[in-house]
């Protein structure tokens, strides 16, 4: 098993994007901390695909630390941002909430039932508490408070004092034609919804009008909406007028004094930039096409002496399962969804593992069997040394950081195996201990809390995720009409194995039994491999595998049988199967 607090540098795109980081910020700044930076905005739920802005810096700033180097990892909230609509499936949000649009997300009510002051702390607190699980170390800053304590106080004044030179800068795209939007394919509405990106990618650029090209826009005094335009403003005096188009509101204030307002989006990131040193800050596909924030930012940012971060555009995070979710929720799943029913470690390794650029998948379906088992695998190959070096970084990675590695699992079980138990068991605790206790008689499991979190996990992905119809309901009683119609081909499969039960009541051995029936009947040796046989074995093995399933649960298909057998006992399945 590796080290975890030993760097983990390899050919991997971590290290890679590492190397360029260190480089140049000793370049920019050298002997001061790296800085890395990410943007969230919690107009809503944030969801699986706003993480990758978090992930994709948080794993190079902690291979950054892991080298040794001092690296503040930077996430501003956003939250000074307009509210912009009423999100979908949050409880307890009508129509009645759209009186709140155009106010900052700090100034609108939580929703109902939240423990939290208002919209924006509401959604940053479940972010940070997901964050805290995945391990993800981070400085963050709230805008609302950077804003409205005068911290941006010579920053906005040197914007509206170069507000020609911005606006002449925007002013080379306004006039081009708007690039088309990268579309990445998106399986349903949810994953669409989930390409808006964060409140923040806002392409707002300022007002321009008859009083010229202003990079500020005020809060209203009145209504408190961003419904504002400016009139006039005097550099000397920082004399700034504006009115309200929503109530008509109209004042004249000092900006060298007035807290209430923000830079236009265009304006207020390289700004950001600037004023935090920032070095490496990725950006969606939103942000990177030409005359996107990030394009036009990189030549703002020089107006407050800044240089733009480096960074790589990062792939849509796309969802599987989706369709099983209940319609009512609304919106794609978050961080914390998702660590509902995966243990950290498998979410951190899913974007550890794909460079930035590359999209992929979360499961919320059955493929989260599949991506246990491999997971599983590659942790097999860790411990015995063959893992391949690429792999080897992905797996440290998600494991651990450089302050250690994140609580696992004693034993791991396989994921299918468990979910298949919590499916059978119903929440029957001391059923699922006898039953996972089995499947090893060598070393049996003496408590559940040697199987959690990942069996918990299991467990809420078959209550939250699995249709009623496909759940595994083990019948009351035999099936005599189908006994009974039975072929002596069929009666002689049921026999055999009803004659190996107590033999191999293990999980391998019930694995060696129910695929070794169909080899017997044929002439073959119970261990008879692939090679040796014909392949009508496996059209056989099959045909065994869904009459087991028949009498058992009543469908021609569920869980592993080996796993079903275990659970359901010796002597209910002899019962079953009519001995």
């Amino acid at each position: 098993m590796p080290i975890v607090a030993q760097s983990t540098e390899t050919t991997d795109w971590v290290s890679r994007f590492a190397d360029e980081v260190i480089e140049e910020s000793e370049r920019r700044a050298p002997g001061k901390p790296v800085v890395v930076a990410s943007g969230l905005s919690p107009s809503g739920p944030i969801h699986l695909g706003n993480l990758r802005e978090v992930m994709t810096p948080h794993l190079v700033a902690d291979e950054i630390r892991r080298r040794g180097h001092q690296v503040r990892h930077l996430i501003s909230w956003d939250d000074y941002d307009r509210y912009r609509k009423v999100p979908a499936g949050i409880a307890g949000v009508d129509e009645s909430w759209a009186e709140h649009i155009g106010k900052p997300l700090t100034s609108v009510p939580a929703p109902e039932g939240s423990a939290h002051p208002n919209w924006a702390e509401h959604f940053k607190a479940a972010m940070t508490a997901s964050l805290a699980q995945l391990g993800v170390e981070f400085d963050g800053i709230s805008q609302t408070e950077q804003y409205t304590s005068g911290a941006y106080r010579e920053q906005i004044l040197h914007a509206m004092k170069h507000r020609n030179d911005i606006d002449a800068i925007l002013d080379q795209y306004r006039t081009k034609k708007a690039p088309k939007k990268q579309q990445q394919k998106a399986v349903d509405a949810a994953e669409l919804e989930a390409e808006e990106g964060s409140g923040a990618a806002s392409e707002d650029d300022g007002s321009s009008g008859s009083a010229g090209y202003f990079p500020y826009k005020p809060y209203c005094g009145g209504c408190g909406k961003d419904l504002t335009t400016v009139t006039s403003y005097d550099d000397d005096s920082t004399e700034l007028a504006y009115t309200c188009t929503a109530c008509g509101f109209a004042e004249t204030v000092r900006l060298s004094e007035f807290n209430r307002g923000k830079l236009v989006w265009k304006v207020d990131w390289p700004m950001r930039w600037a004023y935090e040193g920032v070095i490496f800050e990725p950006s969606g596909v939103d942000h990177s096409s030409p005359g996107s924030s990030f394009q036009v930012g990189g030549q703002i940012v020089g107006i407050f002496g800044g240089e733009q971060p480096i960074g790589p555009m990062y792939a849509f995070v796309g969802i599987s399962g989706m369709a099983k979710m209940s319609s009512s929720r609304g919106g794609v799943p978050t961080p914390a969804d998702a660590l509902k029913i995966m243990e950290p470690q498998l979410l951190r390794w899913l974007y550890a593992r794909r460079r930035p650029n590359q999209s992929f998948k979360i499961a919320f379906d059955q493929e989260i069997q599949r991506l246990y088992d491999e997971w599983d695998k590659l942790a097999a190959k860790v411990t015995d040394g063959s893992a391949l070096p690429g792999d080897l970084a992905a797996y440290t990675r998600a494991v651990g950081t450089a302050a250690g590695e994140l609580p696992a699992t004693p034993r791991p079980l396989p994921y299918r195996t468990l979910a298949s138990v919590a499916d059978i068991t119903a929440g029957h605790e001391d059923q699922a201990l006898r039953i996972l206790s089995e499947l090893d008689p060598e070393q049996p499991l003496a408590t559940l809390d040697e199987v959690r979190p990942r069996y918990d996990k299991a467990e809420a992905w078959i209550n939250t995720h699995v249709p009623a119809d496909q759940r595994t309901i083990v019948r009351d009683e035999p099936d005599t009409d189908l006994l009974k119609s039975l072929d002596e081909a069929s009666q002689q499969s049921v026999r055999l194995l009803l004659d190996g039960l107590a033999d191999h009541w293990s999980l391998d051995g019930l694995t060696h039994l129910v695929y070794g029936v169909p080899k017997v009947q044929a002439g073959f040796a119970a261990d008879a491999t692939p090679k040796e046989l014909p392949p009508e074995i496996k059209t056989a093995q099959r045909t065994f595998f869904a009459l087991l399933y028949h009498l058992l649960v009543g469908r021609d298909t569920g869980p592993r049988l080996p796993t079903l057998l275990l659970a359901v006992g010796q002597d209910r399945v002899r019962h079953l199967l009519g001995a």
